[in-house]
């Protein structure tokens, strides 16, 4: 066993002064200071970073690493890592375990990938949460109770998050879960050597800490009618989940020896399973494939074994499996067969990559055609074949290759194809699709007042469930105040508030009552400022990135198993930043869209109209500002401005 930092392909350098076919010199200096004059003067423009527009939890991520930076300062009293802490939870209330599992698309949107390699938001994230739990940071409960009243049903991370929103609106949630502990796939889908329970059962205990109650171990639809729930509640939130797994479609695929993931998963975290068959067999491709795998390599198998103790039974819930029994096990043989090419597959890479390093088999572009059993119904091997996926207009098309069948022996076969809603008792919400059908505030068709999210919308990540909580949670704070649900923003996420920034830095703002020219002396509005952040997401084309030299990711340290060390592991393998790797990571941050205080312009203008404000005016956002007296529409502000905030456009 070692601990060694992240393995991810080093990337070449991808910007480039000079691009294909270019056949003179041209310098940066020249285009700067051949600038002419035009009836345009540089305006600054907020726009939503890449990040933030690809994060499904709609994270301030630009906000909280411009604070980890030192960019943002802190208000009195409080140190920046609580005030980073903080400003992230403001949409994600699980920084520390979607630090260790989120699959990040907001790092491959990252613009740093234009220079040479993306800006490692996922860490700094597992940084501030794993100091908020150190820490004991706990949410402020708010001064006054709203006297509403609403019903979470399901405790998994779509109801969590809707269940902290409305806590801190001031409402009374109470949460509904059919299982003994909150927490749903976080707990039940995910191995805890990627989500340490402590860790969730922290971050779960400082919601419930803001007043939220529970009732564990109650259906609704079977132990509490849906009718009771309208009637004692003023709104409710649908969190179903979907954790009842997709089942082989292939003949033989009912052998009790065939089971889906979840099942599997659930019986690993429940403690009931505890060793697996000699050959185990993994069909799927996403991260929850990988998670089986991994989980049977850890667990093994032993050689003598009573029918009673298979583990079908174990994970149908008829058997738990003795532990002292489990300490003779030995390694397991897995498999995993995907329809795409390996370097196609869902899963994460480092995923995937650790799969490998354990001694798990992956066989890419394999479609399983038959499930081989034997005279007494189990099954015994998996029939595949060659096969060529690809995704066309939203829908996948797979072409099986005739001729190439092989079968791969099996004890045990696992399903990890995807998941299902169980509707039992709430048949009424089921779109004849295996969903929920709802508008863009996540309010249920045709039903005021019962909002839904989660993977009974849409089987997706987990922080798309948190992020669809935290909008459900606003549509049921409008309703129970009687107002209109308004059309989401078409970017529909965190971002930073100037006008909070200016407030909280002691400006303030007046109100207008008569009409007004400019605003240059006012206090009305912010000065030539737009913020644009819930429209417009801005391109690396619009940057400066000659302004950023190359800085090296600072990588976490993973724990690499060989295949012996990972039988019986089940420590954490992910470790989490030094604080001095959190706050360089953070600098690598390009800060898209928004000043990050480089002087750049003030350094460049010929004219010397632009200039910082003075301090006691300055804030992040508000660093510098133009005399339009001075200025001649030169655009060299904007041709250096390496975060694309200055933008020509005053005089159109």
């Amino acid at each position: 066993m070692s601990a060694t930092p992240e393995v991810i392909e080093a990337k070449p350098l991808t910007f480039r002064r000079f691009k294909d076919g270019d056949a003179k010199v041209k310098t940066w200096q020249a285009q700067i200071f051949d600038a002419g004059h035009s009836h345009k003067c540089p305006t600054y423009i907020q726009s939503t970073p890449p990040c933030q527009g690809s994060c499904p939890a709609g994270e301030d991520i630009r906000g909280y690493l411009n604070i980890v930076r030192g960019i943002e300062k802190p208000p009195a009293g409080m140190v920046w890592q609580e005030y980073a802490f903080r400003r992230l939870t403001e949409a994600n209330p699980f920084p520390s375990v979607m630090g260790r599992v989120c699959p990040a698309p907001c790092e491959s949107g990252c613009n740093r990938n234009q220079v040479e390699d993306f800006v490692g938001i996922n860490s700094v994230e597992h940084f501030l949460g794993d100091y908020a739990i150190k820490n004991k940071l706990a949410y402020h409960k708010p001064a006054q109770s709203t006297g509403k009243t609403v019903a979470v049903i399901g405790g998994g991370p779509a109801g969590l998050s809707t269940a902290y929103q409305l806590a801190l609106k001031g409402h009374a949630v109470t949460i509904f879960d059919e299982r003994a502990e909150l927490g749903g796939m976080m707990r039940y889908g995910i191995p805890g050597f990627r989500t340490p329970r402590d860790v969730l059962d922290a971050e779960i205990q400082r919601i419930l800490d803001l007043g939220v109650a529970t009732r564990m171990k109650c259906r609704i639809g079977t132990d509490v009618t849906m009718a009771q729930i309208r009637e004692q509640f003023d709104a409710v939130f649908l969190g179903l989940g979907a954790q009842a797994g997709r089942a082989l479609p292939v003949d033989g695929a009912d052998a009790p020896n065939c089971v889906t993931a979840t099942s599997f998963l659930k019986a690993f975290n429940d403690g009931r399973l505890r060793h697996v068959g000699k050959r185990v067999v993994v069909i799927g491709g996403g991260d929850t494939s990988i998670d089986v795998a991994t989980v049977a390599r850890r667990l093994g198998h032993i050689d003598k074994i009573n029918e009673s103790d298979r583990p079908e039974h174990a994970i149908a819930g008829h058997v738990a499996h003795d532990v002292a029994a489990a300490s003779v096990r030995q390694g397991a043989e897995v498999t995993l067969t995907t329809i795409f090419d390996i370097e196609k597959m869902q899963a994460s890479k480092h995923e995937v990559e650790h799969a490998l390093s354990e001694g798990i088999t992956i066989r890419g572009g394999m479609a399983p055609v038959a499930v081989i059993r034997g005279a007494d119904g189990r099954a015994v091997a998996l029939r595949i074949m060659r096969c060529e996926a690809k995704v066309v207009g939203g829908r996948l098309e797979i072409k099986n290759i005739d001729g190439t069948e092989e079968d791969i022996p099996a004890d045990l076969i696992v399903s990890a194809i995807g998941q299902s809603v169980d509707f039992s008792g709430l048949e009424e919400f089921n779109n004849g699709k295996g969903a929920i059908a709802s508008d863009k505030n996540y309010q249920v068709q045709g039903q005021p007042g019962i909002f839904v999210g989660g993977d009974v919308v849409r089987p997706h990540l987990l922080t798309t469930a948190i992020g669809h909580g935290a909008i459900a949670a606003d549509g049921i704070d409008r309703f129970l105040q009687n107002e209109a649900l308004d059309k989401r923003p078409k970017i529909d996420v965190h971002t930073f508030d100037l006008k909070r920034k200016m407030i909280e830095k002691g400006l303030n703002f007046t109100e207008v009552h008569e009409p007004t020219r400019g605003t240059d002396k006012s206090t009305a509005a912010i000065h030539n400022f737009d913020n644009r952040s819930d429209r417009y997401v801005i391109s690396h084309k619009e940057l400066f990135l000659g302004h950023f030299p190359f800085a090296p990711r600072n990588k976490r340290g993973i724990v690499s198993l060989t295949a012996q060390e990972a039988l019986d592991n089940f420590e954490e393998r992910l470790q989490p930043l030094l604080e001095a790797q959190a706050v360089a990571e953070a600098k690598r941050c390009m800060s898209c869209g928004q000043c990050f205080e480089c002087d750049n312009c003030v350094v460049y203008c010929p004219q010397v109209a632009v200039f910082k404000v003075p301090k006691a005016k300055a804030t992040t956002g508000r660093y510098v500002d133009t005399d339009y007296s001075k200025c001649i529409g030169c655009h060299i502000c904007s041709d250096v401005c390496p975060t694309g905030y200055i933008q020509m456009g005053l005089g159109d």
